[in-house]
């Protein structure tokens, strides 16, 4: 389900009804879908939907932020801003991911005085995933089951992960970030069954890595345009994994006939 209004009262949640919230909040630098606030406005702003945030995960939660920082003249920390935020509403640090996009097509050509010392600047090739959780470090186990392999666990668990944007004229929205993402999110931090938030849902990716991995999930956005976007591509999503489901069950269905075949002969 997504609801197309402002995730600064989410009246629709339950207290302790969701799992996991993840998101990448606006950025505020005149993309279509910002308001261009203060820093001071912007702060507030993003608090007000961090403490719903707080009110409607369960005790053990996790809240988990894609932020970039921005400018040069000044360099603006936002991720900085967040952690202090999030920690003035009583969230639990729990650690940081650095998001390494130098794979992508595109790096920045923004470095400033060129072969010159005079005024260099650094070329944004990261971004941030802060990590947080709700009263206490663990979450109580429901007996779901966890669906995350060895292999996830090993990667996912390291502090830089190294995958590729996703750009924004292959999805049709100004700033997306990769299923990728918030499917290791997902994998990492909830159970099968668990309710995963986005309070500002964009294009879907949240949801699509959210029904990919068995997961249910809720959420914001205040564009009308871009909720039918997400529909759409949800919907697309569980086609495919529809399709992937049934060929797999033809498969299976095949192989035992092949068996039960040559135990017969």
């Amino acid at each position: 389900m997504i609801f197309c209004k402002s995730s600064e009262k989410m009246g629709e949640l339950l207290d302790n009804s969701v799992h996991l919230m993840v998101t990448s909040p606006p950025y505020n630098v005149g993309k279509d879908y910002d308001d261009n606030l203060t820093l001071k406005e912007y702060r507030a702003f993003l608090k007000r939907v961090w403490s719903e945030v707080k009110r409607v995960l369960v005790p053990g939660g996790r809240a988990c932020i894609n932020i970039a920082n921005l400018g040069r003249k000044p360099y603006i920390p936002l991720h900085a801003f967040i952690v202090e935020d999030m920690l003035e509403l009583e969230l639990l640090m729990r650690g940081e991911v650095i998001w390494n996009k130098a794979s992508s097509g595109s790096p920045s050509t923004a470095w400033g005085s060129w072969l010159s010392a005079k005024n260099p600047t650094l070329r944004d090739i990261h971004e941030y995933i802060l990590v947080f959780s709700k009263g206490m470090f663990s979450r109580e186990n429901t007996g779901r089951n966890s669906t995350i392999s060895k292999e996830q666990f090993l990667e996912f668990t390291k502090s830089v992960w190294t995958f590729a944007a996703e750009p924004a004229t292959k999805v049709g929205h100004p700033a997306p970030f990769p299923v990728e993402l918030p499917y290791r999110l997902i994998q990492l931090y909830t159970f099968e069954g668990d309710v995963v938030l986005d309070p500002f849902m964009g294009s879907g990716q949240a949801a699509i890595a959210a029904i990919t991995t068995q997961r249910r999930y809720v959420g914001y956005e205040i564009i009308e345009d871009y909720v039918r976007l997400a529909e759409r591509r949800i919907e697309t999503a569980r086609l495919a994994l529809t399709t992937r489901d049934l060929f797999e069950s033809e498969r299976k269905k095949a192989e035992r006939t092949s068996d039960k075949k040559r135990a017969s002969s």
